[in-house]
C-alpha cells in the first residue's frame, strides 16, 4: 500500500474520477471540502472517519467535551498518517474544529482533515500546518449545531459513502474517496492516463485539432506509444 499511496500524490483528484467512472463509481467527489488556505499541496492516505448528527440539546454541550465519547477522545485514537473525514453534514453555522484540536492532529501525525462542515479559528488553524479541506469557516463552536456521536464508522461527507481504510485524495481541486480495493487500480491506471495527458496537451500546444486526438483514435494512440518509447 506504500507504493500505491505514493503513486496517487502523483495522480491528480479529476484523473482519479475518471478512472472511477470506469468502475462504475460516480459518487467519489466530497462536495464543498475546498483547501482552507492554502493551494497546491495534494496529500493521500487510509481514512479515518468521524461522525456528527444534529443538535442534541442535552448532549450537546460544553461538558461533551470532557465525556468519553468527544472529538477529543477521537483525536487520541487517530493513527499516524491517516486523513480524518468528518461527516459533519454540511452543516456551516458551527465549526467542527479549531486551532489546539487541529494541532494535536499535528502532534499525533494527521496527515489531513477533509470535512463537509467548516472550521473556526481560521488564522489559528492555518498556522498549524494541518492541511484542511473545508466549507469555510464559522465563530460558533460545534455543539451550536452539531452532536459528535463517533468515530472510524461508515460515514457520509459530501455526498459520498466513506469507510473506515477507503483511501483519500485530496488537492485544488478537492477530496475524493477511492474504495480500499480499487486503490492499486486507480493508481496504476490514473499514472498511464496523467501520461497520455501530458502527450495530448503537447500535441494541442502544436495545433492539433480535438477530434481523434482526445479521446485519442487508433493512429494516435499508436503515436502516442511510439512518444512513450521515446522518452
Amino acid at each position: 500500500m506504500t507504493a500505491t499511496l505514493e503513486a496517487l500524490r502523483h495522480i491528480t483528484t479529476g484523473t482519479i474520477t475518471t478512472m472511477l467512472l470506469k468502475k462504475g463509481i460516480r459518487r467519489s467527489w466530497m462536495a464543498a471540502a475546498m483547501p482552507f488556505g492554502f493551494s497546491g499541496k495534494r496529500v493521500a492516505g487510509p481514512a479515518f472517519t468521524l461522525r456528527f448528527v444534529p443538535v442534541r440539546e442535552d448532549l450537546a454541550t460544553p461538558e461533551s467535551w470532557s465525556k468519553p465519547i468527544s472529538t477529543r477522545s477521537a483525536i487520541e485514537a487517530m493513527p499516524e498518517n491517516c486523513i480524518v473525514v468528518a461527516d459533519a453534514m454540511g452543516v456551516t453555522g458551527a465549526g467542527i474544529f479549531g486551532d489546539i484540536l487541529c494541532m494535536r492532529m499535528v502532534k499525533r501525525g494527521v496527515t489531513a482533515l477533509i470535512t463537509d462542515g467548516v472550521m473556526r479559528d481560521k488564522h489559528g488553524v492555518i498556522a498549524t500546518g494541518l492541511p484542511v479541506w473545508c466549507a469555510g469557516v464559522a465563530a460558533p463552536a460545534s455543539v451550536n449545531q452539531l452532536t459528535f456521536v463517533g468515530w472510524n464508522e461508515p460515514i457520509g461527507c459530501g455526498g459520498c459513502a466513506i469507510f473506515p481504510d477507503d483511501i483519500i485524495v485530496a488537492d485544488d481541486d478537492g477530496a475524493v474517496v477511492i474504495p480500499a480495493a480499487l486503490a492499486d487500480f486507480v493508481a496504476s491506471e490514473g499514472a498511464e492516463h496523467e501520461l497520455m495527458e501530458t502527450w495530448l496537451v503537447q500535441e494541442v500546444e502544436k495545433g492539433a485539432k480535438l477530434p481523434g486526438l482526445y479521446p485519442p483514435n487508433d493512429e494516435n494512440k499508436k503515436r502516442y506509444e511510439e512518444w512513450k518509447k521515446s522518452r
